[in-house]
């Protein structure tokens, strides 16, 4: 099973319970993910198996879709319902007009600052570690892009947004500063991803469905349907080998549009052979071989 099954992640999982649990039933060791997601969590989690793994590199700055309920009223160490109150509970009534006013100063290109309690690595070490060591965390502001952030819905101290985003983007460290920007604190209370990539829930299978080898093996994503922007070259079996080989080979101009940064190489049966490189127009260098 070369290519990408997309997880719709249970809460309270962690992404490497997930990883661990597909190689059992794929029975395979070669599993990686697209992405963490916080245990909090759920929705789509994109996993790659055995040679697809080998293009991983590529998806690394997909763009992200996920839809969130906020929680006004006090903040969290960790920015999220999991985590201890760090302000003082306020009541809070939403008033949607003043909230969209807020969301506006998170809408573009922002500087964001991560989470204490996250994935983000201080000297190698995972910030989370240090956080719960009770010892610093001296963490940069990154910049990211919210492409939309759209209100859903608000009522008392709650509201729903969907927020398309770069990645890197923390929706925990969103929510916070959504209630530091009003004066009430906030922090999250649910999270699903509905897209990450090309992969959306229309995808994704719960574990239980994958359970089902036949499921398991119709769920599958095969290597030669993804990356469909790059474009595909068919090649022969002569050609194939000498691509194994390390060898440049050329694309029809006709099917390639000229300085197209990537091609997909393909066989005659259709399956992926290499991802090459331009080296000169219509000549391209295998930069990854399946």
């Amino acid at each position: 099973m070369d290519g990408v099954i997309v997880v719709d992640k249970p809460t309270e999982w962690t992404s490497h319970d997930v990883v661990g649990k597909m190689r059992r039933l794929a029975q395979t060791k070669r599993v990686g993910h697209l992405g963490t997601l916080d245990p909090m969590a759920t929705g789509v989690l994109p996993l790659v198996l055995n040679r697809a793994t080998r293009l991983a590199q590529f998806f690394t700055h997909a763009d992200k879709v996920y839809e969130a309920v906020i929680r006004f009223g006090f903040a969290t160490n960790s920015y999220d319902a999991d985590g201890e109150a760090t302000t003082a509970a306020v009541p809070v009534s939403l008033d949607e007009a003043s909230l969209e006013r807020a969301l506006d100063a998170f809408r573009g290109d922002i500087i964001q600052m991560p989470p204490a309690v996250s994935a983000k690595k201080i000297n190698g070490v995972p910030a989370y570690k240090l956080a719960r060591q009770n010892k610093p965390v001296e963490l940069k502001a990154v910049p990211v892009t919210i492409h939309e952030l759209a209100l859903l819905e608000c009522g008392g101290d709650t509201a729903r947004v969907r927020v398309h985003c770069s990645t890197g983007t923390y929706i925990r460290s969103l929510a916070h500063d959504l209630g530091a920007a009003l004066g009430c604190g906030a922090h999250l209370t649910a999270l699903r991803r509905t897209r990450a990539g090309m992969f959306t829930l229309e995808h994704a299978r719960t574990l239980e469905q994958l359970a089902d080898p036949a499921v398991l093996a119709a769920a599958l994503i095969p290597s030669n349907a993804l990356l469909p922007e790059f474009p595909a070259e068919r090649v022969n079996d002569v050609t194939a080998g000498f691509i194994r080989q390390g060898r440049d080979f050329r694309v029809n101009p006709f099917r390639v549009q000229q300085g197209a940064p990537y091609v997909r190489a393909v066989d005659a049966s259709g399956a992926l052979v290499a991802i090459g490189e331009i080296k000169l127009p219509n000549l391209y260098h295998p930069f990854l071989v399946l």
